[in-house]
């Protein structure tokens, strides 16, 4: 990057900015038109009385020449207001392209940074700068030659005015100018100085916060609160001191600035004034000249203020650079540069003394060996042996210090991430996952380059003109980009299958399945499922009619019955909310329910039931702690909640709730539709009540106004409910509450529906787009690491190394998923860094690490002996 932001901005802003100094330049002499005009006026049409005069050949009288001055002044005022208006707009534009190609770039920086990097440089902190800090920046960079070129071009334009009218005029307008110039850079460069300081001690602030969010856990746990608070006060005074020093310093400036700009008028009004009674100067002229100096004032203050903008300007962008422009960042080239032709990966993996040094400690020492790229290798050793770093300098992550990294003949580093992204695969522990679905995340490893343009949804050619002009990605993100010709799959069917056997091979599949039947189906993407679904709930009626022992295990819905499995709310709506207005927060205060609810005598009753639970629910946790299971267990009222109800309980009774709020009669009607009789076993709810509500049931359906008719998807037995998961839609009830493991034996009936009619591909492949949270948090972390494993092998790279990539699965799984990637990888270069020596046995060849380098090296067998570091870590486990 360039060192100075004047270069940048030259660099890729050069013909712009001459387009807006073309535009100012142009502008200046009707600015000097302006000037003028008001001295005509006042001398030749006010000062003049009774004379004609003549405008373009026609003879005028006073008045009306009078008017054609005052419309001329108008027209230039006009005149002047477009050209700052287009000039601002333009510099606006420049500006913003040249911010949003600066973030681009400082992006496109951190996916070169060199690894280490990243610890010196905070998640947090580096989305600042490229964020908040870069944001001023878009600012400047318009106005970087236009505002000094403009403001400049209007105040010497003022001044040439000024000293023809009379040059002692003009010395009267710059007499304190050098005062200014000399004095006020010096206080500015002190303040630009703190300036330095603030900025480093806000990016302190920064890491400080984004420590603490990391660890809060911690300091929960140790009651180090107080002490953390502490510190970071003592942050906060730093910047306190060091934002009142450029308060001080600042205003100080401003200060000089007011003074000496108001001691101007004063010379022209005494030096002026004099000339006009010596005959020296007319009225007019003084005018004008009085008028001239209050516009040549703000173009002053514009150039100050612009000073100091620059000022700070280059110290944001010198720190950027500082931070962004790291020693051994990658080159772009390799980045950017597509794979050669030809290029493959044969014969050996070879390490010729690979050390690296990382801030003067030495993790690797001197590495050497030479591996088939067909074999499988186990790499062991201690805490601190250096093996995470090795299997970054082998996957091209990390370049070591000093030595050499050669596959196949090339040398690692020195090729492009094209052909190390795909041909080299590299899982860490812990995986990282993106925001989206899963799915996205385990095809990215097949998004390279467009393989074919979007057929909707594409970025329309202006959007992507101006991507061009930012320096911007034009590429269109909804655009084919999944090459799945890499790895041998014809289309979608078949990456379905790949996708279902990969998910298998790392036990993944089974999580993929339950998620898929929790979510609801999407009609536009798999609108023939929904018809296989309701075969699949009609084969899970007949198989219920044959068993009578998990039948009741499930209470199916029946428009004429209440379902006493259900909330009362459920029971009402027999469906699924499709719009917020019908969720169970807002349902309460829904106008149309409400006028269902007291139609069918419903109301009254219902706020009845609802005092009754707030009742019960005050006597029964009035002196139970907030975690105590009957929050979770009755879920009516949060434990923070608990003082309101006992309070408006209070207000009323069951027999006279007159003294409620309409606000506290919704309260109270929420806690009603809460109610299931078979989980809470209140007995609040009698048959006359359950049969209302029944009745108002059919009536809300039947009478539901025509903007309603989207808002809920309503249960019907012969058809799909799209808003309902899966599973519901098969069941089509709910489980029975109080039933011995009914959730399992239920889970149990669906999959085995599912398996009779051959659809769990087609339910994992709905769980496929499950959403997996900002960096997998919506997943466990088994989960992620499994989602991670399935990628790497998803791309069938020639070499794949995992860095104790199955240690956060569940025990039982580590060692079955181990052996399945091992025998998976037959025949391409597996490298596996491994928590546990014994899982070595079934490699071809184990290397031990201890202090960085390579201790021992051959078979399991022959290294699992007496005395041996195999067998010394073997026992340490």
């Amino acid at each position: 990057m360039e060192r100075s932001i004047f270069g940048y901005i030259l660099r890729h802003s050069l013909p712009q900015q001459v387009i807006i100094l073309a535009m100012t330049v142009a502008s200046l002499p009707f600015y000097y038109v302006s000037l003028e005009l008001p001295k005509t006026i006042i001398n030749d049409a006010l000062g003049e009385s009774g004379r004609g005069h003549a405008v373009f050949g026609y003879e005028l009288d006073q008045v009306s020449f009078l008017f054609v001055l005052c419309g001329a002044f108008l027209a230039l005022v006009l005149v002047n207001g477009v050209f700052k208006y287009v000039i601002n707009v333009y510099k606006g534009v420049v500006g913003e392209r040249m911010l949003r190609r600066l973030r681009y770039e400082l992006y496109g920086r951190i996916l070169r940074f060199p690894l280490p990097h990243f610890r010196r440089l905070g998640a947090s902190e580096s989305s600042t700068m490229i964020t908040a800090e870069v944001e001023p920046l878009g600012g400047f960079i318009g106005d970087a030659f236009s505002l000094p070129a403009y403001q400049g071009g209007m105040l010497l334009t003022t001044l040439l005015f000024l000293f023809m009218q009379n040059p002692w005029m003009g010395l009267a307008a710059v007499a304190l100018y050098p005062v200014q110039i000399i004095v006020i850079p010096k206080l500015q460069r002190q303040v630009n100085e703190l300036g330095r300081v603030r900025v480093r001690q806000v990016r302190r602030l920064a890491e400080r916060v984004g420590e603490t969010m990391v660890g809060a856990r911690e300091i929960r746990a140790n009651d180090a609160a107080h002490f953390e608070r502490a510190r970071f006060s003592k942050e906060l005074g730093v910047v306190f001191h060091v934002r009142f020093a450029i308060y001080k310093k600042k205003f100080f400036i401003k200060f000089l600035n007011n003074f000496m700009s108001q001691l101007t008028p004063f010379f022209f009004y005494s030096i002026g004034g004099y000339l006009v009674l010596q005959g020296d100067l007319t009225l007019g002229a003084l005018v004008a000249a009085i008028a001239a100096h209050e516009k040549l004032d703000s173009p002053w203050k514009e150039l100050l203020n612009y000073y100091q903008l620059m000022a700070d300007s280059a110290i944001k962008y010198e720190q950027v650079v500082a931070q962004y422009d790291p020693p051994g960042t990658r080159d772009a080239r390799l980045v950017d540069q597509d794979p050669p032709d030809g290029l493959c990966f044969e014969g050996e993996l070879q390490l010729s003394g690979v050390s690296l040094i990382d801030e003067d400690d030495v993790r690797l020492d001197g590495i050497s060996f030479h591996i088939p790229l067909d074999s499988r290798v186990a790499v062991l050793g201690p805490a601190g042996a250096g093996m995470e770093e090795l299997g970054l300098v082998l996957a091209g992550l990390l370049e070591p210090t000093s030595g050499r990294v050669q596959v196949g003949g090339h040398d690692l580093h020195d090729l492009p991430e094209s052909v190390l992204g795909r041909r080299i695969a590299y899982v860490g522990n812990p995986a990282n996952l993106f925001s989206g679905t899963i799915r996205d995340n385990l095809l990215l490893g097949l998004k390279h380059r467009p393989v074919h343009e979007a057929a909707e949804g594409r970025l329309p050619a202006r959007e992507i003109e101006e991507a061009r002009r930012a320096g911007n990605s034009a590429w269109d993100p909804a655009d084919d980009w999944l090459d799945l010709a890499t790895i041998g799959v014809g289309g979608s069917g078949e990456l379905l299958a790949r996708l279902v056997e990969i998910l298998h091979l790392v036990r993944f599949d089974g999580d993929v399945y339950m998620l898929g039947l929790r979510r609801p189906l999407r009609i536009e993407q798999h609108g023939d499922l929904a018809d296989r679904l309701l075969e699949a709930r009609r084969l899970t009626e007949r198989r219920l009619a044959d068993d009578p022992e998990r039948a009741r295990m499930i209470e199916r819905f029946d428009v004429e019955r209440y379902n006493e499995n259900a909330t009362l709310a459920e029971n009402l709506l027999f469906g699924v909310p499709l719009t917020a207005e019908f969720t169970e927060a807002k349902l309460a205060g829904h106008p149309y329910l409400l006028e269902v609810l007291d139609e069918e005598d419903l109301l009254n009753p219902l706020y009845v039931t609802g005092y009754e639970v707030a009742d019960t629910m005050v006597e029964l946790f009035a002196d139970l702690p907030p975690d105590h299971e009957y929050f979770r267990q009755f879920n009516f009222i949060a434990p923070e909640d608990l003082p309101d109800f006992k309070a408006m309980v209070g207000r009323a009774s069951a027999d006279d709730l007159s003294g409620l709020s309409r606000a506290d009669r919704e309260r109270l009607l929420s806690l009603a539709f809460k109610l299931i009789p078979a989980r809470h076993r209140l007995d609040l709810l009698d048959a006359t009540l359950k049969d209302k509500v029944v009745a108002a049931r059919q009536r809300f359906r039947a009478n539901l106004p025509a903007r309603y008719a989207d808002a809920i998807a309503f249960f019907d037995p012969d058809g799909y409910t799209t808003a309902a998961s899966l599973q519901d839609n098969i069941l089509f009830g709910k489980i029975a509450y109080g039933q011995a493991q009914a959730a399992e034996v239920v889970s149990a009936l669906v999959t085995e529906v599912i398996d009779a009619l051959n659809l769990r591909g087609r339910v994992i492949e709905v769980g496929l787009d499950v959403e997996v949270g900002i960096a997998g948090s919506r997943l466990t972390l088994p989960q992620r690491q499994k989602l991670a494993l399935a990628r790497a092998l998803l791309k069938q790279p020639d070499i794949l190394i995992l860095y104790q990539a199955t240690a956060p699965l569940d025990a039982a799984e580590q060692y079955p998923v181990t052996t399945a990637i091992a025998d998976h990888c037959k025949g391409r270069l597996l490298i596996g860094f491994l928590h546990r020596s014994d899982y070595a046995a079934g490699f071809d060849r184990v290397l031990v690490m201890r202090n960085g380098r390579i201790v021992e090296e051959g078979a399991y067998d022959e290294l699992d002996r007496d005395g041996s570091v195999l067998r010394q870590l073997i026992a340490a486990e």
